[in-house]
């Protein structure tokens, strides 16, 4: 008698708040499942910096230099800083600034940044330069369009005597604009990348929107496979990469 009362009792307690409304409970999230090739680029990246994408030596040898240009890019050339330099004709003023910036990195190769310093020494170069830049940062249309445009114009710059159109030169100023959305190009460097990851990365050496697409989805799966480790930006997504490819950091 005194069971069945104990189970009576039981039985009219309300259930679980997520229940009583229908909901399932929430679980926390599954780290995603990685390809063989994945797991040893995590494994090569966190021998490196065991703390991920939060390890204090990975900041200061990886990141810090990078987000530092981004900073100082939406200090002095942000959207409408931008905008009110080309609007007074300040052409050559915007192609300084953003080499300036440029400069305080390793992104470039010394000779890279020679040749697109000589590019915009000229006032039709610097003009081309300011205006093809902005419209691919903030100008209409697809990223496809906007991409397009911008590699149009890098391949119209003057040029001395090294070409100015690398993949390096075209995609480094949108990286560090706006590195929430576009990814740096080193070729060797993601070309060995993307094979110790297993990622079939269709590389053409003449700049396309092609390649950058395909780029674009190598990165959005590292972000995805490493989402755990929570990277903040392709900041983060170029340099995982970067110690997957290059001889600074061997296996």
């Amino acid at each position: 008698m005194v069971q069945s009362v104990a189970k009576s009792k039981e039985s009219t307690k309300p259930p679980p708040r997520s229940v009583a409304r229908g909901r399932v409970p929430s679980r926390a999230p599954q780290k995603p499942k990685l390809s063989a090739g994945a797991r040893k680029c995590r494994a090569k990246f966190l021998e490196y910096f065991p703390g991920g994408f939060s390890d204090p030596d990975y900041a200061g040898s990886e990141r810090a230099y990078k987000w530092n240009a981004h900073l100082r890019w939406e200090e002095v050339l942000n959207r409408k800083a931008f905008r009110a330099l080309l609007e007074a004709g300040r052409h050559q003023e915007i192609a300084s600034r953003a080499i300036s910036i440029e400069s305080r990195t390793n992104l470039l190769f010394s000779f890279e940044k020679m040749a697109l310093r000589d590019a915009v020494k000229s006032r039709a170069g610097a003009q081309a330069f300011a205006q093809g830049l902005y419209d691919y940062l903030h100008g209409l249309g697809t990223i496809e369009t906007r991409f397009n445009g911008w590699r149009d114009v890098v391949a119209a710059l003057p040029r001395r005597q090294t070409r100015v159109l690398t993949w390096p030169v075209l995609t480094v100023m949108g990286f560090i604009a706006q590195p929430r959305t576009h990814m740096y190009l080193k070729p060797t460097v993601t070309r060995r990348a993307a094979e110790a990851y297993g990622f079939d990365f269709i590389y053409r050496s003449q700049p396309m929107w092609e390649t950058y697409r395909i780029l674009l989805e190598f990165a959005r799966i590292v972000g995805h496979d490493m989402s755990d480790l929570r990277p903040r930006d392709m900041i983060d997504i170029q340099s995982f990469i970067w110690v997957q490819g290059s001889d600074e950091y061997p296996d």
